[in-house]
């Protein structure tokens, strides 16, 4: 049986208010970034692989998504979800982590100065 609109924006604002709640109890917010990151000319695949390649090692890291961007060839949008935005910021310091800035600012042409966001949900992210 097909769900109605109606009974779907309902449970959907259900859920936003009890994510409201959640917040309101206290529970800490995870945190959240969305960038869009260019590519020297040619160099998006070189740069994507070296910024795929220490992501599993981040404490705190719920979620690192590296993205094409399909209408400029030279466009990465990375997506990160973290437990806090401490966690985060402790990753900059992991030695993985500085040694990958040092190997991929060479290809990076340019960066956009990127959004951060509160996380309030979504599928796949499980909170340690």
């Amino acid at each position: 049986m097909p769900i109605e609109r109606r009974t779907m924006l309902g449970g959907a604002l259900a859920a936003v208010g009890a994510v409201g709640a959640a917040h309101a109890q206290g529970s800490p917010a995870m945190y959240g970034l969305i960038g869009k990151m260019t590519a020297k000319p040619g160099q998006r695949d070189s740069l994507i692989a070296i910024l795929l390649e220490g992501v599993s090692g981040m404490p705190g890291c719920l979620s690192y998504i590296v993205a094409q961007d399909p209408k400029d060839a030279d466009a990465i949008w990375i997506t990160e979800v973290w437990e806090t935005a401490a966690s985060h910021k402790a990753s900059l310091s992991l030695p993985s982590v500085q040694a990958a800035i040092a190997k991929g600012r060479p290809l990076i042409a340019g960066m956009d100065a990127g959004t951060e966001t509160v996380v309030v949900g979504g599928h796949g992210l499980v909170k340690s």
